[in-house]
């Protein structure tokens, strides 16, 4: 891993401990994105309209294959708020919602401002057990959260969410995974969620301006998309009304370096290997846990559940960040606390300098 942590000149400079905040740029990446600038300088049109045409599809088979959507199934969208917000507009605003307390503001906000009926499910130790109550309680049709929590980093079980869904098959279960894709090995199509969009700025090192909205069959039937455009269409002016559903997402031209740098990040991640990166994640997440534990600076929520990600809020205050600043830590001040979030390319070490860090305050 070491040779890989070379693709990245920030970690020369730094321990980045901010994915959480923003992924890395890296020099395969950036030499890319010249490349395709520097043909769009010397082709113009004819270059950007056969990366259009040729180009984007390939993009979409490459994100469907990844985490296993069906292809038709996949709209490749900016990022994750503007596909939820043009996909709530087609939900009946009937349905009964179930948002986690102090969830990511782009999940709950728009479900809030559409005036939905809304119960909020406690984030704490008990997570599953609180949605599960909600669930049975509130009569609830749809469950709306991310994978991952933004400010202290607690997972929700997907295998409570296939129990869930069981119990409850007619639930629709739609998911933020902008604080998970790129984490772990995931599988949508195997996944009891129904919908999950994502932006690909973090984990997925991407860059700004891409990511996609994946569905389930069926949701389509459920949710009666309202957004709509030419290139919905692939330009046909005659086909405006077999715009199939996951294309309504995608009304307008999308950009070939921003979607161009997902595919390439996507084969770059899958060149380490998922489950490479996967196993040391879990190694990472382990080790941050427990040092971090043993100096009390977790909230109860994350001490008391039995997996993580590796994404950690720790008690602190301006100073201890000032701290953190002054000995080239890049992190952020999130909820009160600070939070740490580490990569594959992040280090034992690393979390080990951190510790030294905070025992010496």
């Amino acid at each position: 891993m070491e040779k890989m942590r070379k693709q990245f000149p920030v970690l020369s400079q730094c321990i980045y401990a901010n994915t959480a905040a923003s992924g890395l740029l890296y020099d395969g990446l950036l030499e890319w994105r010249q490349e395709h600038d520097l043909d769009f300088l010397i082709g113009g049109s004819r270059m950007k309209m056969k990366a259009m045409i040729e180009g984007i599809p390939e993009i979409r088979k490459r994100v469907g294959h990844f985490f296993n959507c069906k292809v038709e199934n996949v709209a490749l969208v900016p990022n994750f708020s503007l596909g939820l917000n043009m996909l709530l507009d087609g939900l009946d605003s009937k349905h009964r919602i179930l948002l986690i307390e102090s969830d990511y503001p782009s999940v709950n906000w728009p479900f809030e401002d559409r005036g939905f009926q809304v119960s909020y499910a406690k984030l704490d130790a008990d997570l599953e057990a609180n949605i599960l109550e909600k669930v049975k309680s509130d009569d609830i049709s749809v469950l709306a959260l991310s994978i991952v929590q933004w400010v202290n980093g607690i997972q929700i079980d997907m295998d409570f969410l296939a129990t869930l869904k069981k119990e409850f098959p007619n639930l629709l279960i739609i998911a933020d995974g902008t604080q998970f894709c790129g984490m772990t090995d995931f599988d949508f199509e195997a996944s009891p969620l129904d919908i999950m969009g994502t932006s690909a700025y973090k984990w997925l090192l991407a860059g700004y301006g891409n990511g996609f909205m994946f569905f389930k069959d069926g949701v389509e039937d459920r949710i009666a998309l309202q957004s709509t455009g030419f290139n919905a269409a692939n330009g046909n002016v005659d086909g405006k009304d077999n715009v199939r559903f996951a294309k309504r997402l995608e009304p307008g031209h999308l950009d070939t370096l921003n979607f161009g740098s997902l595919k390439f990040s996507l084969e770059f991640l899958n060149g380490i290997g998922m489950k490479t990166i996967e196993r040391r994640l879990e190694v990472l997440s382990k080790k941050a846990k427990t040092a971090f534990t043993e100096l009390g600076l977790l909230e109860e929520s994350v001490v008391g559940r039995s997996s993580h990600s590796t994404i950690f809020n720790i008690k602190g205050d301006d100073a201890l960040f000032q701290k953190f600043v002054e000995n080239d830590v890049v992190c952020s001040q999130r909820g009160g606390g600070i939070r740490l979030s580490f990569h594959f390319y992040n280090t034992e070490a690393e979390i080990d300098a951190i510790v030294r860090i905070l025992k010496t305050g």
